[in-house]
């Protein structure tokens, strides 16, 4: 089952690509810019979040996808890595699988000479991480 925040990653990664969501069958097309501010969602991507999950906005989906964020919220589905881009996919988990991937109407993606899309990254942790690392090395050279 997709939860909340596997949704949200799952949108998140794709608006990096320059996908959108189109809002109440085509009243609306969200695109929040930026997706991450240091180690979590931006405020633009936490506003488009709400108002996705707003019963007022209606059928919320991401452009190129047939599968609703209310139908991707259900038991019904999951989120895997798509065969071709190693992208976030919704599967269904009985029965067939998503028709395409949004991958499928990028020019040149999947595009290995570019970064991929990514989570957000807790710097102080990553630099204590590090730092932890130097010194295990430099206490292991002493011994």
């Amino acid at each position: 089952m997709a939860n909340q925040e596997d949704v949200k990653k799952y949108l998140a990664y794709w608006f990096q690509l320059g996908k959108r969501v189109v809002v109440g069958n085509g009243v609306a097309h969200l695109l929040p810019q930026p997706v991450y501010r240091g180690d979590r969602y931006s405020q633009e991507f936490e506003d488009c979040w709400q108002r996705i999950i707003s019963s007022e906005s209606g059928d919320c989906y991401l452009e190129g996808t047939s599968e609703t964020i209310a139908q991707l919220l259900t038991p019904a589905w999951e989120l895997m890595p798509c065969s071709r881009c190693n992208m976030p996919v919704p599967m269904k988990n009985v029965g067939m699988p998503a028709e395409v991937c949004p991958c499928s109407n990028l020019p040149g993606w999947p595009n290995t000479d570019l970064p991929a899309p990514r989570s957000a990254v807790n710097s102080q942790e990553r630099l204590i991480g590090i730092r932890d690392r130097l010194l295990e090395n430099l206490a292991a050279k002493t011994k």
